[in-house]
């Protein structure tokens, strides 16, 4: 677990780096105004329901029912299976996404009610939705075929297809941007080609390892289709709350003045990294892990392998989040203050980050409780969960962001996290499906304050050497950031050392394995 953990996190480190590459260019370019607002709303739409039908319910239903198959039944019923699902899938997206287009203006007036009254605005985000919106097909059956290589142990291409994304979005913004209306166009477009390319990468990759399947086929209803259709039930139930969550962040943000959106989207794609990299590596690896253990009977190893999910969450994101509330600013003014963002906006994105930051801890234990449900099959708990997770998120945010502004969105979305993932592990403990082992209960508090520590040392010397607004060349600003970065992780790896949390030894050893 531990290899394809590092497997996934490498190579979405990765392609999150490009991903800041490709927002500085974005900042760079369209700064924090009305055409950044129109493409990141565009952006969302597909993201919502790719979420909804592709990484989110459809995996978790589909995997474990994949997974099973392939182990009880051989290659070539879990292939028909995915054949089956694939042919559904694309039946259905296609007319969704058909639908889409059509009533593009219908759903932008629901989704962002702000911008109704501007109609120069709302015109470009109907224009930049519809041209997005396509993505969404490719990116599920991407997902579904990804899906079938995480199953089969192959994580390396399914977790490197994002890098396509961010290729294709940058050199659309160069290449396309003489052609197009403006460069968010270009930019929608590189976003629909991106998807098309990631799933042709991993088709041919599910060929190279005798898994390949046909995309599309007679759609048949088998009892295995039924099966997983009907886990998938509760579990769009489940996404659709979550993914509700997220539109309920872009209608109030729409109401909020111009750039709300992109202050939230720029802060959320600097703590969408350690998210990405722990979070999402964790919570992919550990899913075929446990179906694998709980359906040979092992429930004492699927034990082990959740406390060892969660206490490599919790020392590999501590730090983070920590390290995300103390530089906030030099970070967001490193990577996004130039060209059409300047110094103030740096600044407001930096508060919308420290918000994210406080939750980021919640949302990679989310990651990494959520399996514990999936491999057992159920898929309805969470739905409930979700449902309690979407009013406190409502509340809040209507609540806070009277006081904060866009800041208080990003808080309510903190908060939010908390609950969700405190729900999720209380009732694993209840069920006895999960209870933190003698070496999770050591390390924690250990964690904890080394990272503490860390974070009051960077802070500091930050407060001391970084320049002040409106002061710094870019390049002196970039050396004292990697500096004080070097000079975190040093502490905080010496100090979990010191204290017996993390023995780097095993970690390295086993990472030179991996």
């Amino acid at each position: 677990m531990l290899r394809n953990i590092l497997t996934i996190g490498g190579w979405t480190f990765a392609s999150r780096i490009l991903g800041f590459a490709r927002d500085m260019l974005i900042a760079a370019t369209l700064g924090a105004g009305p055409m950044a607002d129109a493409f990141f709303i565009a952006l969302r739409l597909p993201n919502l329901f790719r979420r909804l039908f592709g990484e989110g319910a459809f995996n978790a239903a589909f995997v474990p029912a994949f997974t099973g198959t392939l182990t009880l039944e051989g290659p070539k019923r879990a292939r028909e299976l995915a054949a089956r699902m694939s042919t559904l899938m694309t039946l259905w997206l296609s007319l969704l996404v058909g639908l889409g287009m059509l009533f593009m203006p219908q759903v932008m007036r629901l989704l962002t009610p702000g911008l109704v009254d501007d109609p120069s605005r709302f015109g470009l985000v109907v224009e930049l939705s519809r041209i997005t919106f396509p993505y969404l097909v490719f990116i599920c059956l991407t997902a579904l075929v990804s899906g079938v290589l995480n199953a089969v142990d192959k994580f390396a291409l399914a977790a490197g297809a994002p890098l396509l994304f961010n290729l294709f979005a940058i050199g659309a913004l160069f290449a396309l941007t003489p052609f197009v209306a403006s460069p968010a166009h270009a930019l929608a477009w590189g976003v629909t080609v991106s998807g098309v390319a990631q799933l042709i990468l991993v088709v041919v990759a599910c060929h190279k390892v005798g898994m390949g399947f046909p995309i599309l086929s007679f759609p048949r209803l088998t009892a295995e289709t039924r099966a997983v259709l009907k886990r998938m039930v509760p579990g769009v139930l489940g996404a659709s709350v979550t993914q509700l969550s997220l539109a309920i962040d872009i209608f109030i943000a729409s109401l909020l003045p111009v750039g709300a959106i992109s202050f939230l989207t720029y802060a959320d794609r600097v703590a969408q990294l350690p998210l990405g990299v722990v979070g999402a590596a964790v919570g992919t690896a550990l899913l075929p892990v446990l179906s694998r253990q709980l359906r040979g009977g092992k429930p004492l190893s699927a034990h082990r392998s959740m406390n060892r999910a969660v206490e490599l969450s919790l020392a590999l994101t501590l730090p983070a989040a920590a390290g995300l509330i103390a530089l906030a600013e030099p970070i967001v003014r490193v990577l996004f203050q130039r060209g059409a963002l300047g110094a103030e906006e740096a600044v407001l994105v930096g508060e919308a980050l420290r918000a994210y930051a406080l939750g980021l801890p919640a949302f990679v234990l989310i990651k990494a409780f959520a399996p514990g449900f999936f491999a057992r099959g159920d898929t309805a708990t969470p739905v409930k969960i979700g449902i309690a997770v979407v009013a406190v998120n409502l509340s809040l945010s209507l609540t806070l962001t009277q006081f904060f502004g866009h800041v208080g969105i990003a808080l309510a979305t903190s908060l939010a996290a908390w609950v969700n993932a405190g729900l999720l592990s209380g009732i694993l403990a209840r069920r006895g499906h999960f209870v933190a082992d003698r070496r999770l209960r050591r390390n924690l508090w250990r964690l904890l304050l080394a990272a503490a520590l860390m974070a009051a040392v960077v802070g500091g010397l930050m407060l001391a050497t970084f320049p002040p607004p409106g002061t710094g060349t870019g390049p002196v600003r970039l050396a004292i950031l990697a500096a004080l970065v070097a000079v975190g992780a040093g502490v905080y790896f010496g100090a979990t050392q010191a204290l017996g949390a993390l023995q780097l030894r095993e970690v390295l050893r086993r990472g030179r394995k991996a």
